[in-house]
């Protein structure tokens, strides 16, 4: 097996994995020009970064046959100046930091281990509020443009006795497309790069593991979707407070950091379009 002649069976799944991205593409007005010019810049970053010999810097003819890019191209594409690095949006870190706490910290949690309804305002009888949490993570920015916004945004409730209540299902706030976008950008990123990883049987192995049945009546899914639901999140909710809890330790230490993920999706489509390529 040479580069020329990848296997069928990846071609095909690369043709099937990249049908949604095509789809989110085209909704958005990237063209295929547009595609295709940023597919060359990532083939040359890629290979510069994943494909370089030691101490031996990669030449244009080298380029040239990892990635088919002709060299006129890529002289074009190396006075090109490299897009910033995507940074996390403000709204994101901060929203996400206070969901983090309130669902991973022992004092925000009720004796099921559920995100308790919290006092909107500090007073006197308890250390716990949303006022408080608020001032936990960021002095600069009051608890009420905070609840203002996410009332707005359905991420919590007031109840009769003007306590704060975080909205079921709710894990990190994603007010805005560009927020949106940051979290498909991450997670779809570190799923596809855990399996590559694997694939590319690069050691040790990681998790990836999924269940899938294409027999099942559209009650039976819905049955599977809710049962996913609150498994999913009680299990995002332990790792949460397990990473608080480390992040807390290692602080204390001046070991190399590591970032990661643990995710969990849930997806269905009728069983008739698998071979239509629908999605």
């Amino acid at each position: 097996m040479t580069p020329l002649t990848p296997p069928s069976t990846l071609a095909a799944a690369l043709r099937r994995i990249l049908r949604p991205i095509v789809r989110l593409a085209l909704a958005h007005g990237i063209t295929y020009p547009a595609f295709s010019e940023l597919l060359k810049t990532l083939f040359v970053d890629v290979a510069r970064r994943h494909f370089s010999l030691p101490e031996t810097p990669l030449s244009d003819s080298r380029l040239h046959l990892l990635t088919g890019i002709h060299r006129k191209e890529l002289k074009r594409l190396r006075e090109i100046p490299p897009d910033p690095a995507g940074r996390t949006p403000e709204s994101v870190s901060f929203g996400a930091q206070l969901v983090g706490l309130w669902i991973g910290k022992t004092p925000y949690l009720d004796q099921q281990g559920q995100p308790r309804p919290l006092p909107r305002l500090a007073s006197g009888s308890t250390d716990v509020s949303f006022e408080s949490l608020v001032a936990s993570v960021s002095k600069d920015i009051r608890s009420r443009v905070v609840l203002d916004e996410w009332l707005r945004l359905g991420i919590a409730t007031l109840n009769e006795r003007d306590e704060v209540v975080l909205s079921t299902g709710s894990f990190v706030p994603r007010p805005g497309f560009d927020e949106i976008v940051f979290y498909f950008n991450h997670n779809l990123h570190d799923h596809a790069a855990a399996s590559v990883h694997n694939l590319l049987g690069e050691a040790p192995p990681l998790l990836e593991r999924s269940v899938h049945y294409d027999a099942l009546s559209l009650e039976s899914i819905s049955e599977l979707e809710a049962l996913s639901k609150r498994l999913g999140m009680k299990s995002l909710q332990l790792i949460n407070s397990k990473a608080i809890a480390l992040e807390e330790r290692d602080a204390m230490t001046e070991q190399n950091r590591q970032r990661f993920t643990y995710g969990i999706y849930f997806y269905s489509e009728p069983t008739s379009s698998e071979g239509n390529e629908s999605s």
